[in-house]
């Protein structure tokens, strides 16, 4: 049985080394301060330029748009009142959300029974917001117009703390932190330096790979999600050592205390 157990540690070792996961693999947005003392605390070590990508309107996108006037006008109010899409009760606040917006048509328009068609597509939230504006202020008089998406979503899937799942945001300036951190955050055992993005641009989905344990990640152009975007967190190497060591590891005792036995008792024959 020595001799089993002599062959047993180094292999344990070697499960439990192969097991570990650094910290310098958990630690999103590092820069050579991984366990280290920085010595000025309370004071801006690095600045970035961000590269802000403001999420422009897309067709299918779900709006909902608002008009309202400082005039005491009431054939201004009563205009506004019919351009206000009608919230039918039942089926949830969902279902309500849902009532309350106006569909971007495939071709990129909002459709007003008076004000016609606007193009929408392509503009930010505030530039929709002033388009939108500029059509109403021909009937309407000091009119304000207020626009948010109602369907921001992304799909996370992988090493996340809650499960894949799709999930829907009001702020469209979403950051990739932000995403993850609405699934719960990531796993102790998510490979943070090779998560996959899929995104679609039209009829085009794009595939990159992005590394967020660098602190320069923070000037990506991917810094910031889009509508639709589908992010993928792939596991370490680790994860079938951790997973499944405790059903490795008896197995592997098993077999180690049989072969020891078979060898013990080849050597007394």
């Amino acid at each position: 049985m020595s001799q089993s157990k002599n062959i047993l540690i180094p292999v344990l070792m070697l499960l439990l080394l192969a097991s570990c996961v650094p910290n310098r693999k958990i630690l999103n947005l590092q820069k050579g301060d991984v366990n280290k003392n920085i010595p000025k605390k309370d004071t801006i070590l690095r600045t970035y330029d961000m590269v802000i990508n403001e999420y422009k309107i897309q067709p299918l996108d779900m709006l909902n748009i608002q008009f309202e006037t400082l005039s005491e006008d009431n054939n201004a109010f009563d205009f506004l009142d019919k351009l206000a899409p009608q919230a039918l009760g039942g089926g949830g606040q969902g279902n309500m959300l849902a009532l309350s917006g106006i569909f971007v048509n495939p071709e990129g328009f909002v459709a007003y029974p008076v004000l016609g068609k606007i193009k929408v597509a392509g503009l930010t939230i505030f530039e929709a917001e002033r388009e939108i504006g500029k059509v109403a202020a021909q009937y309407v008089p000091d009119v304000v117009v207020r626009v948010r998406m109602l369907n921001f979503r992304f799909t996370i899937m992988g090493e996340v703390n809650v499960g894949e799942r799709v999930l829907v945001a009001s702020n469209p300036r979403l950051t990739m932190m932000e995403a993850i951190g609405m699934a719960g955050g990531l796993t102790d055992l998510a490979d943070r330096s090779n998560i996959k993005l899929v995104r679609q641009r039209g009829d085009v989905s794009e595939i990159i790979y992005v590394n967020i344990l660098e602190e320069k990640f923070i000037q990506s152009p991917y810094f910031y999600i889009q509508q639709n975007d589908v992010i993928i967190i792939p596991p370490l190497k680790q994860r079938p050592f951790r997973k499944y060591f405790v059903q490795n590891l008896g197995i592997l005792s098993t077999t180690l205390s049989f072969a020891a036995l078979i060898i013990s008792l080849s050597n007394n024959n």
